[in-house]
């Protein structure tokens, strides 16, 4: 039986606009296979990507993974995001990867 993540989702969302699109997608994907996720794109874009940390650090700890999509490496805050997740342990799950891992039936 798979085990069932909560999942928390990072990417580049400063400076594109349609971020919330690509951030949706994979929540819906990852919702569809079983697992609970915490999407940050819900967060209103009116304040300074500094102001989100503090926020996506909390549902980072409220979660047991992190789903890094393909753009995460041109982002400031996911970049930041990915090294706090493997301070606290969680699973890594990027983007690139997720088709090779559901091929093979395994966990993430």
């Amino acid at each position: 039986m798979n085990r069932i993540y909560k999942i928390y989702i990072a990417g580049k969302i400063t400076g594109l606009s349609n971020y919330q699109d690509k951030f949706n997608r994979a929540e819906r994907m990852l919702a569809a296979l079983g697992h609970k996720v915490m999407n940050p794109s819900i967060l209103p874009d009116t304040f300074p990507w500094e102001a989100y940390m503090p926020i996506c650090y909390a549902m980072i700890d409220a979660c047991d993974s992190i789903y890094l999509l393909d753009n995460w490496t041109d982002s400031k805050g996911a970049n930041l995001e990915h090294e706090y997740a493997l301070k606290k342990g969680k699973v890594i799950i990027f983007e690139e990867r997720l088709p090779i891992i559901m091929t093979r039936r395994t966990e993430i």
